[in-house]
């Protein structure tokens, strides 16, 4: 197991560089000017536009600034914010725990709900009395995985803080602050519960309908009639026999949208004004805030290939017979 994750973690190494080299050209090569945004409509000189570009390092060459940032980045300095005035690993360590927070809670609900469903689904396909029930979950998670994330933000903002008053519509806390105790909390659920529902709501439709399929490819099986001719009782036989067998795509599927469920969050942040670290991307693009973006494009590609080999390991775990190359 050692010598497998050694090796993921060395494959892993020449595609982050390749990462961060593509992310940062891409940038680079942007139309819009950082220094003309912080200045703003306000006629400044060209010596002065020229003199903030020498401070910022935006006058040297493409090759000198990708060096330069390359070096930063292999000792952990992130770099500095054009507009906010302030090292960009504070920016990000002060938005991080808001964004954790939400893509945590919305990965949980998901997953638990995406798979209960799934193991429904594929149950009641065993009982012609019980087949609509699999239909209309299928018809449900085929509409949900259709709706655009942001679009299902505002419905739930019109819907559950406009005309129905019972939840909050933007930010993560009341703008008095927290209460204390379980009230406070309380309060930071409710803060939560939108955000995380649309941020949700593709990948548990995607996990109901993988874990449907996987769970029909064993429900067939011989081991599976062998449990159920020892007396096993129905649940068991789903719970205890099929699922532990169809747990290896179910877990490949939700491992693998960890970093996309990260890279999604910025639509759901700037909807719902979630102070997270989605939402500070955002902002950087349109203040043009080259270092930040960079720092959170490089952060989410960590964790996607982060999330890949806790995904392969725990495969591995689950299904020895996976490829030791």
């Amino acid at each position: 197991m050692i010598s497998f994750i050694l090796r993921r973690l060395l494959h892993a190494v020449p595609l982050l560089l390749a990462v961060v080299v593509l992310n940062f050209l891409l940038i680079a090569f942007t139309p819009g000017d950082p220094v003309t945004l912080l200045v703003g409509d306000f006629p400044a000189p060209a010596e002065y536009l020229a003199q903030m570009r020498r401070e910022y390092g935006l006058d040297q060459p493409m090759w000198v600034q990708l060096w330069r940032y390359l070096s930063k980045v292999m000792v952990g300095d992130l770099g500095y914010s054009f507009a906010a005035q302030q090292p960009v690993s504070e920016l990000i360590w002060g938005r991080l725990g808001a964004t954790i927070t939400l893509t945590l809670s919305a990965l949980v609900f998901a997953s638990v709900v995406g798979v209960s469903l799934g193991i429904i689904a594929a149950r009641a396909t065993q009982s012609p009395g019980t087949r609509w029930l699999d239909s209309g979950i299928q018809a449900g998670s085929s509409a949900g995985y259709s709706i655009p994330d942001f679009w299902l933000g505002q419905l739930l903002i019109l819907t559950f803080a406009i005309w129905l008053g019972w939840l909050p519509s933007q930010g993560s806390q009341p703008i008095r602050g927290l209460s204390d105790g379980w009230a406070g909390l309380g309060e930071q659920l409710r803060h939560l519960v939108m955000p995380m529902l649309a941020l949700s709501m593709r990948y548990l439709t995607l996990i109901t309908r993988i874990t449907r399929a996987a769970m029909l490819e064993v429900l067939n099986a011989d081991y599976i009639l062998a449990a159920r001719s020892r007396g096993a009782s129905e649940w068991t036989v789903m719970l205890v026999h099929a699922l532990r067998n169809a747990a290896a795509p179910v877990l490949t599927v939700i491992g693998y949208n960890v970093g996309f469920m990260l890279a999604g969050s910025a639509l759901i942040e700037a909807v719902f004004g979630w102070p997270g670290i989605g939402r500070l991307l955002y902002e950087s693009i349109s203040r043009r805030d080259y270092p930040v973006m960079l720092a959170i494009l490089l952060m989410v590609s960590v964790s996607v290939v982060l999330a890949n080999l806790a995904t392969d390991i725990v495969h591995r775990l689950i299904d020895p017979r996976v490829d030791r190359t």
